[in-house]
């Protein structure tokens, strides 16, 4: 059937008459007059709640830090991060610090480098703490920000390209100073004084802080990480006064640290030497994970060539932290690349992928997924629990 020009003006212009004599339904809104804003409390926090840092690839200037509870996938809240933002827990959880970046223009301008606290009970911010603008722009991975055991100081790792570690004094909310790092990155805590950094000729270096937040000693160990044969990666994980090192070929280097130094022990292998010729290596953004009363260690794995230490994988290996030996095999309906435990005795794990949206709660001890929490977050890189 053909119609002429006219025929289709007469037809439209009909339909318009038809729409304009039917009368339009409008919703009866509440008004808004007089609302004032509410303090909103959190249910009381529980060990099975998952904080997670999105950096939002998509408009990185505009991070943000997103709650879940983990046993129900129930959204609790969220803060905004700015760029490049990092999420500290304080150690008894009453305490969110994070470590963020603006620019007056929102993507240019003048820079400023913040540490904003949050009262984790209501997600209320109690606090700003100014910062000179020198914090390492870079995904936040462990190292990036960290908190002394007793929760006094925030460390945050600068690279402008000087690198040095921000001291923050969480007490006082006030900046305190800069320690000096050249060659050593990031930032691991191995006391209520004290933290180590990594250096590039495979050293590592030991700050000892005194009770205002400044540097009382510093010293510098001989190489103990092969840096050029097989370097561990930047995303190590801490159990107890133990930091878990792992190498590109799946290696497990663990070094006990606290205020005195650190020591290495003995490496032990995640994969057997078949294994590790197939190509098996672990993998992810997060890839690590660990429950100390249990004594485990998780690790995302997969098989591929070396310079694929940065992908994520389909199985988790889990292993007995003293005998080493492999004790579980999780497989997971999806990718993923980052991967966190619950600390209690029915602990969870928590598992995501940067590159996909949704946040996966296994059963950390039978390997059984329980729920997928979907749209949890658009570029997951890090997760956070207690």
């Amino acid at each position: 059937m053909r119609f002429s020009g006219s025929s289709l003006w007469c037809r439209a212009a009909l339909l318009a008459a038809m729409m304009l004599a039917v009368p339009m339904a409008q919703a009866e809104l509440p008004s808004d007059i007089g609302l004032k804003p509410e303090n909103v409390s959190l249910p009381p926090m529980s060990k099975h709640w998952v904080w997670v840092n999105d950096m939002v690839f998509p408009h990185m200037s505009d991070g943000q830090i997103h709650l879940f509870d983990g046993d129900t996938g129930r959204f609790l809240g969220m803060v905004s991060t700015g760029y490049s933002g990092h999420g500290v827990l304080s150690p008894d959880g009453k305490t969110l610090w994070s470590a963020e970046t603006y620019f007056s223009r929102h993507t240019r301008g003048t820079r400023t480098d913040v540490v904003t606290v949050y009262d984790t009970s209501s997600l209320k911010v109690t606090a700003e703490i100014s910062m000179p603008p020198n914090r390492g722009s870079s995904i936040p991975v462990v190292g990036v920000s960290g908190v002394t055991d007793d929760g006094r100081f925030l460390l945050t790792y600068n690279f402008n390209p000087a690198q040095s570690v921000s001291v923050v004094d969480t007490r006082a909310n006030a900046f305190v100073g800069e320690v000096e790092t050249p060659g050593c990155a990031l930032v691991h805590p191995s006391g209520p004084r004290s933290f180590f950094s990594v250096c590039a000729d495979g050293g590592v270096m030991t700050v000892v802080l005194d009770d205002t937040g400044h540097v009382v000693s510093q010293s510098h160990t001989d190489p103990i990480f092969d840096m050029t044969k097989d370097p561990v990666t930047e995303k190590p994980i801490r159990i107890g006064d133990v930091w878990y090192f792992v190498t590109f070929d799946g290696d497990i280097r663990p070094l006990h640290a606290n205020a005195k130094g650190v020591t290495a022990l003995p490496a032990w292998p995640l994969f057997s030497s078949e294994e590790k010729k197939a190509g098996w290596r672990p993998g992810g953004v997060l890839q690590l994970a660990g429950h100390a009363g249990h004594k485990r260690l998780y690790a995302i794995v997969h098989q591929g060539p070396r310079d694929s230490h940065k992908d994520g994988g389909r199985t988790i290996h889990v292993y007995d932290l003293e005998s080493h030996a492999r004790v579980q095999t999780i497989r997971t309906q999806h990718p993923v690349g980052v991967i966190a435990v619950s600390s209690d005795d029915h602990p969870l794990l928590f598992a995501a992928s940067p590159e996909a949206t949704d946040l996966y709660v296994y059963d950390a001890r039978s390997g059984k997924l329980r729920r997928t929490v979907t749209e949890a977050g658009t570029s997951i890189m890090y997760l956070n629990t207690r």
